[in-house]
């Protein structure tokens, strides 16, 4: 199991952050450029990876001001869990950490593990962007 982290701390309060976050279409704006033909409703997303792959993710679990944890809809080409997870520092200031739990091969991990690094370092930092 590959896992890939981030984390930030957000001046607001938890529930505006988990709010947020639970609605997959907020998540457009904390994608990087290379990601495109996006579609999502509050439960779903789709979109393509540039020269990589075409992904379909669904909310699986939300515990709220706590976690949303998204999985594939549809075939991925390896499995994944995507987890926001969420601490209160204070009553404005939440920590969000973004995590990717990948069952990747070596061949894929050579492959996917940089551009899986770029992507949770770019949400987390466009969470803060959006919200700060």
């Amino acid at each position: 199991m590959t896992i890939i982290q981030d984390q930030n701390v957000i001046h607001k309060p938890i529930n505006e952050v988990y709010e947020f976050l639970a609605d997959l279409n907020n998540h457009e704006q904390l994608m990087p450029t290379n990601i495109y033909n996006w579609s999502s409703t509050t439960d779903e997303a789709r979109f393509t990876i540039q020269n990589m792959a075409k992904l379909a993710l669904k909310v699986n679990e939300r515990v709220e001001n706590k976690e949303i944890v998204c999985v594939p809809s549809e075939e991925a080409p390896f499995s994944v869990t995507l987890r926001w997870k969420l601490e209160e520092k204070s009553e404005e200031e939440t920590e969000a950490t973004f995590v990717i739990e990948a069952e990747l091969n070596m061949m894929m991990k050579m492959l996917a593990s940089g551009p899986l690094k770029k992507l949770v370092e770019h949400q987390v930092s466009a969470l803060k962007e959006a919200l700060g």
